[in-house]
């Protein structure tokens, strides 16, 4: 059946796990009978640049000459558990397909890795710099790959091609594949949404980003609007995702990982510079009980050997639901703290129901630094979480924000203190600089400048009140805490490149 319209995930973004927001879309058209089609062409780009590299050779060293050879040896390594059981041998393989693929890059003049991808000509957030990179696709890194996929897919004679337009990191990649289309099919209509497209389109106030290239903006959830462009008007609903089309892909990690969002926004919505504030976003739950049960029916259906719960922060009445009603296969997410996390019976429960690591936002162990920024955080309860997690055997993946506003030197040192004393409890770290969001109200009160030249930026450089400027910061995260005897370990265990989505496999 000829596709009405094709999906399509663009590089670079890291290749552990099917997209998300493709799933929803695929759930929503299946079940209003639209004939349809799913590309992760970040996962397919990324396999067809390194094993291009390795074939083509060309060796320099002795690094070079080992990875390409051992490439479909480290490829297959990270699709097994057993690999995971030794942080060394992850790490070799890791690195080693790292590096094939870095050199597939250097040609280009792209700094090309697993989870990221920086151009030395052009700008992600420079539109003048898009528009290049779509007009000049054959200078993109993936052009080689995306020249016949592309080609593949027009065949098809889609009404539509969409592109879901997420990270930074996906952006030159995503308008190169745009004006390659426009080139050999102009009439071709394209659809672009996404968070990062939202994003733009709220900073910018301008719905119509790239005319002439993209058809159609979609800022916001992309099901009805779908459904809109495709003259569907009484919709039916199904499941709130669905990865039937994406199961067949041999993703970078042992066993199928489902992505699952019960949410859309952040249930506290309060802390100061916070973008899901700034930008106004509207918190849209599903019913705990039903998540929980679609949970389960996906877990029966895609027997995943792991469940990435995508929620910006997951809700306790979530957390109680799904202790009560497991989902049938191990769990991880983003959870605030609360008091619920120090409840030994609580977490036996959570524990029982499949949690293997919940990825904790402390953000601070200076309670003033937390009070200003209103987190809502109490740092004893923090630290009595952490021990509980601990006992119970969940495993924490822990984040930690430095240079915000409020902070000072003298106040980070009390996070180092933090940290070091619970560094028994705490499994991994997120080592994070701060960003201020340009959209935020907070950063009308700050000396502000551009972070990156460009008319795209989310976010903005400042002056900050305390003296304590980003340079000093990152001086301090890297001479000071990350050197601390008790903390170096633990940042020693972070699973390169896949950092947070590899992490719970170490635990199993």
């Amino acid at each position: 059946m000829t596709p009405k319209i094709i999906l399509i995930h663009p590089p670079v973004v890291k290749p552990s796990e099917p997209p998300a927001g493709i799933a929803k879309l695929s759930s929503c058209l299946k079940a209003n009978r639209v004939a349809h089609q799913a590309i992760d062409a970040n996962l397919e780009g990324l396999l067809y640049l390194t094993r291009a590299a390795a074939e083509e050779g060309r060796p320099s060293s002795r690094w070079d000459i080992r990875a390409c050879k051992n490439l479909e040896t480290n490829l297959a390594a990270l699709q097994k558990i057993m690999t995971f059981g030794n942080k060394s041998r992850y790490s070799r393989a890791v690195l080693d397909i790292n590096h094939v693929l870095h050199r597939a890059g250097i040609s280009c003049g792209a700094n090309l890795s697993l989870s990221d991808y920086a151009d030395n000509r052009l700008s992600p957030v420079k539109s003048s710099d898009l528009l290049r990179a779509a007009q000049t696709p054959e200078i993109n890194p993936f052009y080689s790959y995306f020249s016949g996929r592309l080609t593949q897919v027009l065949e098809e004679s889609p009404e539509f091609i969409g592109f879901s337009l997420n990270y930074l990191s996906q952006a030159l990649c995503t308008l190169a594949m745009i004006g390659f289309i426009k080139k050999i099919h102009p009439r071709q209509k394209i659809i672009l949404g996404g968070s990062l497209t939202t994003s733009w389109v709220q900073i910018t106030g301008r719905p119509h980003l790239f005319t002439g290239l993209v058809d159609e903006i979609v800022a916001g959830a992309g099901e009805e609007k779908l459904l809109e462009l495709l003259g569907i008007k009484d919709h039916r609903n199904g499941p709130s995702t669905d990865y039937h089309l994406l199961m067949e892909n041999r993703y970078l990690s042992p066993g199928f990982i489902l992505p699952y969002s019960a949410a859309r926004g952040c249930w506290w919505r309060k802390c100061a510079f916070c973008p899901e504030k700034a930008e106004a976003n509207p918190y849209l739950p599903l019913p705990s009980a039903h998540a929980a049960e679609e949970l389960q029916t996906l877990s029966h259906q895609t027997h995943p050997s792991l469940i990435h719960l995508l929620d910006s922060a997951i809700a306790p009445s979530l957390l109680k639901a799904l202790a009560q009603q497991p989902p049938g296969a191990p769990w991880y997410g983003f959870t605030r703290i609360t008091p619920h996390l120090a409840d030994e019976d609580f977490c036996r429960a959570l524990k029982r129901s499949g949690c293997v690591m919940l990825k904790l936002g402390i953000e601070s162990g200076d309670q003033d630094v937390l009070d200003r920024l209103q987190k809502g955080i109490d740092i004893q309860t923090a630290s009595a979480a952490l021990r509980m997690l601990n006992k119970t055997g969940i495993a924490t993946y822990c984040y930690f924000l430095f240079g915000t506003p409020p902070e000072t030197e003298t106040a980070a040192m009390k996070t180092l203190d933090f940290v070091s004393r619970h560094a028994g409890y705490i499994d991994f770290l997120n080592l994070a600089i701060f960003n201020l969001p340009a959209t935020s109200v907070e950063a009308q009160t700050l000396a502000t400048h551009d972070f990156y030249e460009g008319d795209l930026s989310l976010y903005k450089s400042f002056h900050h009140p305390g003296g304590w400027q980003r340079p000093d910061v990152r001086n301090y995260l890297t001479k000071t805490f990350k050197q601390h005897p008790s903390i170096a370990p633990i940042v020693k265990r972070t699973p390169e490149y896949f950092t947070s989505n590899h992490a719970p496999f170490f635990t199993f």
